[in-house]
């Protein structure tokens, strides 16, 4: 498109991979894509080119916090965090500013203990910080519209959906379950689940239960995982059938109509002392 014009099929494809390049960082972080150090140190930069931000923020923000926090009160981008405990379309078109608000000062620390301890671990996520910088400057420099429009919209875009998924994935899911006890149910209730084609489109990325508890899994066998293991131990709620139809009800027809919305799976909080009985179900929070 750069050379030839612009074209509606190829821009919309466009922006379909760079949801792509976003899973294939993500599970790239997790599990290393190859066995040698070069190969997986070359496959960083080249991901960072593609992603349009440096792979090594994935660590301190996602892997070290949510992965381990696992939407719980210590997760600093947890979607209960901003404004309460929602899930419309508000919510879901803020939760990306607002993450980066949050996981930005955890990764300025986290890189500055690298600074102080690893600084050779230091320079090299500041390398891919000057390659990705480095590409922006000269899209720019050699076209301002074609860059911005071929490269710096369409990253932003997968970035937006990188960030955003959180959001999609654990908006009304229970938040304490993962500081309650280990027996079910409710332990695995943290995370929402999207069986349709988003899974074999987008490397299994919709099944996050079992990504969550098996984290170093390779993707292909999130669904065999997802099948015999987790489906039947999560709130039938959690478990949707498609990630388009499931956006359409939530977001669109429940921005309108109450019966489309989704219904919190948080707990509610026992008052410290009343003399009548706490509510047994949790109210529809919109």
């Amino acid at each position: 498109m750069w050379t030839h014009g612009f074209s509606i099929v190829l821009y919309g494809l466009l922006l379909f991979l760079t949801l792509g390049i976003g899973v294939i960082h993500h599970n790239h972080t997790h599990r290393r894509m190859w066995h040698g150090r070069w190969a997986n140190r070359i496959t960083d930069f080249w991901i960072t080119l593609l992603q349009g931000h440096p792979t090594c923020v994935f660590y301190p923000s996602h892997v070290s916090n949510h992965h381990r926090y696992k939407h719980g009160p210590q997760d600093v981008a947890r979607t209960y965090r901003f404004g309460g405990d929602t899930n419309h379309l508000l919510g879901y078109v803020l939760h990306p500013l607002q993450a980066i608000v949050a996981l930005y000062p955890l990764i300025f620390s986290w890189l500055g203990s690298l600074r102080r301890h690893w600084p050779g671990v230091w320079r090299y996520c500041m390398a891919q910080y000057a390659t990705w910088i480095t590409l922006w400057a000269g899209v720019l420099i050699a076209d301002p519209v074609k860059g911005l429009l071929y490269f710096i919209i369409p990253q932003l875009h997968g970035l937006h959906w990188l960030l955003v998924t959180n959001y999609l994935q654990h908006a009304h899911a229970d938040g304490s379950a993962h500081g309650r006890s280990s027996s079910p149910p409710g332990r695995l209730n943290y995370a929402r689940n999207f069986e349709g084609l988003v899974n074999p489109l987008l490397f299994n990325i919709g099944l996050h239960t079992a990504h969550h508890e098996h984290s170093r899994a390779h993707w292909a066998t999130l669904t065999q995982l997802h099948r015999t293991h987790y489906r039947h131990r999560v709130d039938p709620m959690l478990n949707e059938p498609g990630l388009l139809s499931y956006m359409a009800r939530v977001f669109v027809l429940g921005t309108f109509c109450q019966r489309y919305r989704s219904r919190s799976l948080m707990p509610v909080p026992v008052p410290a002392s009343t003399n009548t009985p706490p509510p047994t179900t949790r109210p529809t929070v919109f």
